[in-house]
């Protein structure tokens, strides 16, 4: 079994270089960091998929059937929403602006530390969300398949960086924008597939599955209790705001709607996308509603922890890995996939960001091989700190610690919220040396909401609410520190 897996993986990682090899031929830095504004819309679009389904996702949201049900469908509702205000409201403004950066627009609007500011929270929260995202897709492939040669933690986690390094280092963005449809594809395929072998092995049809699902519970789409964390209406406008600020406000999600070639194709891609997400959402859910029927039907036993409590995020890979040879391979090669796709474009992203907002491409008078020299060290600058942050944090790894890696690399996006709601709806101007201050003092004000909530407010937890008074506070400080 794990000769035929590193057969595949080779496979597939041939696959992209063919794709690099393609794309990155004469390419230079505008291919690099904008494609040259030529890809077609409905690939981007397409990638998008992919570039938006991290390991996590790829796991969790077949798992989180388990307990939720389908109740994670609202929260997708409200990305359409968040999608049609990124199309109709965002794009038009970086596309007027020309921008390859888009905090471009706080240089603009405030001034360069604001700009420096914003590009700063993301580079903190891209590169540890995403270094930790490729991390937890190293730990899964490492526990079931590494381990079984004897290969240490460290060197899968070398293996996997430098590939995304190699395949990234010429052609950048257009190969990425290539890439994600290879890895969109091959995430999509794992899930199908999986289904398919799962009806065959039950002997039913699509609506015999759904049919069973239903009756056992697992497909409830509108949770209406108020009080109940995934109530539908707060879902609903969770997703919108999550669309705005990660997508809209994310310069590794943007940038590849940037390299549409006009505005328009730019609109229809974010919004194809937006349908799209609906209808792979709902073949995750139903791959979890197919996971849960199968267990039930075989008496396979769910994976649990050490307290007894069934994980979520455990149950597609070990049933994976149960049922045949074929979905164990599609389930690493999904799993590869995701792990590519969630880190090769933060990786470009990463270095635009620096390039342009940090060093200053688009200010200062550098040749185009002394940006091609920059460049290429500030890309392989970040692969090697993506590299510390994946092997520095295996001896602490605990799922509440991810769990809380991530709660704190979402407050960075409630600073952008409020930054770009006050540059876009008012008129004032700020004092820039003081936006800093306010940028860092919203999320520790949260943090400490978030921690002290249960006790200060009766027993009430935050949960996503905090990015909107993360935003909200920001959005007061920059009221407080105006110009009059």
């Amino acid at each position: 079994m794990e000769t035929i897996i590193l057969v595949c993986f080779l496979v597939y990682t041939l696959l992209l270089f063919l794709v690099m090899w393609l794309t990155s031929r004469r390419a230079g830095n505008d291919a690099f960091f904008r494609a040259g504004r030529r890809s077609p819309w409905y690939v981007v679009a397409y990638g998008m998929i992919g570039a938006s389904l991290s390991g996590v996702t790829f796991m969790s949201v077949p798992g989180g059937v388990y307990g939720g049900q389908f109740t994670y469908m609202p929260l997708v509702f409200g990305y359409v929403i968040g999608y049609a205000v990124i199309a109709w409201v965002l794009l038009p403004l970086y596309y007027k602006l020309n921008v390859t950066s888009i905090y471009t627009y706080l240089e603009q609007r405030f001034g360069q530390r604001s700009e420096r500011t914003g590009a700063l929270f993301f580079i903190l929260s891209r590169l540890l969300g995403s270094a930790l995202r490729l991390y937890l897709v190293v730990f899964v492939l490492y526990e079931f398949v590494f381990r079984e040669w004897g290969i240490p933690f460290w060197v899968p986690a070398v293996i996997f960086v430098g590939i995304i390094l190699i395949y990234t280092f010429r052609g950048g963005l257009k190969t990425v924008v290539w890439t994600d449809t290879l890895q969109t594809t091959f995430l999509l395929l794992a899930a199908v597939i999986t289904v398919w072998a799962i009806l065959k092995e039950l002997g039913i049809g699509y609506s015999g599955l759904m049919h069973q699902a239903a009756e056992s519970g697992f497909t409830k789409i509108f949770e209406t209790d108020v009080t109940h964390p995934k109530y539908y209406w707060k879902q609903i406008v969770s997703g919108a705001f999550i669309t705005i600020t990660m997508t809209g406000l994310d310069q590794d999600m943007m940038q590849k709607n940037l390299t549409c070639k006009t505005l328009r194709d730019a609109q229809k891609n974010v919004l194809t996308a937006s349908g799209l997400f609906i209808v792979v959402n709902v073949l995750f859910l139903s791959l979890g509603a197919a996971l849960l029927v199968y267990a039930q039907q075989t008496g396979f036993v769910l994976p649990t922890n050490e307290a007894g409590a069934v994980v979520g995020d455990k149950i597609f890979p070990s049933i994976a890995f149960a049922l045949s040879p074929l979905t164990a391979v599609v389930f690493v090669l999904g799993m590869v996939a995701a792990g590519y796709s969630s880190a090769d474009g933060t990786l470009t992203a990463l270095t635009t960001t620096m390039c342009y907002d940090f060093i200053g491409f688009d200010r200062r008078g550098y040749s185009e091989e002394k940006k091609l020299r920059l460049r290429r060290w500030v890309h392989t600058g970040f692969a090697l700190l993506f590299l510390l942050v994946i092997v520095a944090f295996r001896p602490f790894h605990t799922q509440s610690l991810i769990d809380t890696l991530f709660d704190v690399a979402s407050f960075t996006y409630g600073p952008l919220l409020g930054l770009y709601t006050f540059g876009m709806f008012t008129r004032w101007r700020v004092h820039d040396q003081w936006v800093p201050l306010v940028a860092v003092l919203s999320p520790v004000v949260c943090y400490l909401l978030k921690l002290y909530a249960p006790i200060w407010f009766g027993g009430y937890h935050f949960g996503f609410e905090l990015l909107l008074i993360n935003g909200l506070l920001t959005f007061l400080g920059l009221m407080i520190i105006r110009k009059k």
